[in-house]
C-alpha cells in the first residue's frame, strides 16, 4: 500500500472532500499550513509538522500548538522568498517523502494557486510525485507520459497545457479529440477539456522532451 503526506494549506478546504482523505489509512503524515491549521484544529486533527509565518491563522489556534500540542513548528517571518506551501513541500522533500497530496492549494487567489501548480515543478524535479487535489480537481506534473484507465479517472475532463517549452511530438490515444504529434506551445488551448472516447477505457498521453499539466477535472 503506498503511504502518501498530505499538506492542508490554506485555501479552499471543503469537509465532505478533505477529511476523508486525511483520515484514511493511506495517509501516513500531515502537514498542517498557516491557514489550513485551523482547519486541523477545527476537526481536532492532530498535524505531524505546522509550518508557515502565521499571519492569517486565529491567535487561539496558533497559541494551542505552540503551547499545548506536542507537534513541531517550524515558524517564518512573514517576510520572506518563499510561499507558506512551497517551504511545506520542501520540508517533504527533505523527508524523503515520495507522494505528496495538496490540498487548499486552490481557492479564491489565483495568483496563490498559480504559485502552488509552479511548486510541482519542485517535487518532480526531486524525484517526488507531488498534486494538487479539491473536489473538482487534481493537478499533476508530468515529465513522460501516462496511462490513464476510466475507473482511475479523477474526473469526465482532462486538459494538458505545456509547463515551460514547447512540447514536440504530443500525442493523446483513447480520448474523443485524439492527437498525434502535435507541438504543445504556450497559448495553445487545443488541448482543454478532453475526454475518454466512447468505448474506450484507457487514454494514453505520450511525449518525447519536456513537461506537461495535467489536469483532471468534473463539473
Amino acid at each position: 500500500m503506498c503511504k502518501r503526506t498530505v499538506i492542508v494549506s490554506g485555501g479552499m478546504l471543503e469537509e465532505d472532500f478533505v477529511l476523508p482523505i486525511l483520515e484514511a489509512e493511506e495517509t501516513e503524515f500531515i502537514i498542517g499550513v498557516d491557514k489550513g491549521l485551523a482547519f486541523l484544529y477545527e476537526h481536532k486533527i492532530k498535524p505531524d509538522y505546522i509550518v508557515g509565518d502565521f499571519d492569517s491563522v486565529p491567535e487561539e489556534v496558533i497559541n494551542y500548538y505552540r503551547k499545548e500540542a506536542s507537534v513541531p513548528i517550524r515558524e517564518f517571518n512573514p517576510v520572506k522568498d518563499a510561499s507558506d506551501t512551497e517551504i511545506a513541500l520542501r520540508m517533504c522533500l527533505g523527508l524523503r517523502r515520495k507522494e505528496i497530496w495538496i490540498l487548499g492549494g486552490t481557492g479564491n487567489r489565483l495568483d496563490h494557486f498559480w504559485a502552488n501548480v509552479q511548486c510541482l515543478n519542485i517535487a518532480l524535479e526531486a524525484g517526488s510525485q507531488a498534486m494538487i487535489l479539491d473536489s473538482h480537481n487534481r493537478i499533476r506534473l508530468l515529465d513522460h507520459g501516462i496511462a490513464i484507465r476510466r475507473e482511475e479517472a479523477f474526473g469526465k475532463y482532462f486538459s494538458v497545457f505545456p509547463m515551460q517549452l514547447p512540447v514536440e511530438d504530443f500525442c493523446i490515444s483513447g480520448a474523443k479529440y485524439p492527437l498525434q504529434n502535435h507541438l504543445l506551445s504556450s497559448g495553445d488551448s487545443l488541448c482543454v477539456s478532453n475526454e475518454f472516447a466512447e468505448g474506450e477505457d484507457e487514454v494514453k498521453i505520450s511525449f518525447v522532451f519536456g513537461k506537461v499539466i495535467l489536469m483532471e477535472t468534473r463539473d
